[in-house]
């Protein structure tokens, strides 16, 4: 038997594949352990940054566990990534669909005893969609997970029913194109899903991780409003708000699409987004535009991530924009990202929301605005807002 740890850098979909192994040893009959001789480590590559803490943690557990696995995206890199780390590291450079099957093959099976293991937070993260058969300039992860495919829609409705069964009382259907999301064979697109997914007993809310701008329709629109269920959140990269600039990138969007297809959720969803900044074709006009775009579009939260050149994408080798420079725009962006989320919790004082508990003192109300509130975690409570912090909401039970 294994004393075993899983864990994760990046995105929601590197959660997901970690804790499908996870979920695979402790039905194997390994132990889940903080004192762990093997780990787990879900990798990220999005950025250089991303990378250089991926194979930092990779280094740290060998110090202190038998055998690491390296798996995700990163493990995927071309140029390998991991070289030079000590022997015990292992690299599973595999999809995610079949990561899994190599740990707990190279493992070994003890016996079958936890089949149905509880997920180790308090929302499920259900992936619906991986890979991505875009081609946007700066991206690697189409090179590191593939082209875009699909879980068959049964499969993953039964494995909300599952979650929901398991007390998760929130969803968030995740994916690296969830837009891109098709069943043919069952006549499946994601507006029937998201529809279908809310209808499950038992279900208190479903959320999108992210959305593609292309893809909020007004199909896609109506789906998120006939249930009660749905969150009110939609997290919609736009990674620039200049014409030009998204040209260069391989966008497939211009800022009126972005802005046009936005005002098609009637100001009543909390709308955060990504933003690079730094772009090799991104002077200070192109800048400044972004900024303007942002405060048009109604966004309350901004991700903000300096551009950082990835092996093997069309700007591998174009990294014009000083570090200087970037390092500014990024603070700008983020000083703006505050003063936009600060002015969308306003509105919420003195009204009422309910809020997911998901860590001691906090937790999430239905559009995603961050609460603080005395309750015990995994309880679904009604509060009323009171006060602003700086980490979130202050509110008590209404």
């Amino acid at each position: 038997m294994a004393r075993f740890r899983a864990d994760f850098l990046g995105c929601k979909v590197s959660h997901v594949d970690v804790q499908e192994v996870r979920e695979r040893l402790l039905a194997d009959g390994h132990e889940e352990a903080s004192d762990a001789d093997v780990a787990v480590i879900s990798t990220c590559c999005v950025t250089n940054e991303a990378l250089a803490k991926s194979r930092k943690a990779a280094a740290r557990a060998a110090r202190t566990c038998a055998k690491v696995y390296v798996t995700g995206c990163g493990a995927n890199l071309a140029g390998d990534a991991f070289a030079g780390l000590p022997a015990n590291v292992v690299v599973v450079a595999r999809r995610a669909e079949e990561t899994a099957q190599v740990v707990a093959d190279d493992l070994g099976a003890i016996g079958c005893v936890q089949a149905d293991a509880r997920l180790d937070r308090v929302r499920a993260f259900v992936k619906i969609q991986d890979g991505c058969s875009f081609s946007c300039a700066f991206c690697v992860i189409p090179l590191v997970r593939g082209a875009s495919r699909s879980r068959p829609a049964g499969a993953v409705l039964a494995e909300i029913a599952r979650r929901v069964a398991q007390g998760h009382r929130e969803v968030v259907l995740t994916g690296i194109n969830l837009g891109c999301f098709r069943d043919r064979a069952a006549d499946y697109d994601l507006p029937r899903l998201v529809r279908e997914a809310a209808a499950t007993p038992g279900l208190a809310r479903l959320r999108l991780s992210s959305i593609e701008i292309n893809h909020v329709d007004r199909d896609l629109v109506a789906a998120l409003r006939e249930s009660p269920t749905v969150a009110r959140h939609l997290h919609v990269p736009l990674q620039s708000g200049d014409d030009g600039v998204l040209r260069a990138m391989g966008r497939r969007y211009t800022t009126k699409t972005y802005r046009d297809r936005l005002a098609l959720l009637d100001d009543d969803f909390n709308l955060t987004t990504d933003v690079i900044v730094g772009f090799p074709a991104e002077d200070d006009q192109a800048f400044g535009r972004t900024v303007q775009t942002l405060r048009e579009a109604g966004i309350a939260r901004v991700h903000v991530f300096p551009y950082s050149p990835r092996p093997g994408t069309r700007t591998a080798t174009s990294d014009a924009v000083p570090p200087s420079v970037k390092k500014n725009r990024v603070a700008e962006l983020r000083a703006l990202s505050a003063e936009l989320e600060r002015r969308h919790w306003a509105t919420k004082l003195g009204r009422e929301d309910v809020v997911l508990v998901d860590r001691p003192g906090r937790g999430y109300g239905d559009d995603y605005s961050p609460f603080l509130v005395d309750a015990p975690v995994g309880d679904l409570v009604r509060v009323r807002a009171q006060a602003l912090t700086e980490e979130g909401i202050l509110a008590v039970a209404a």
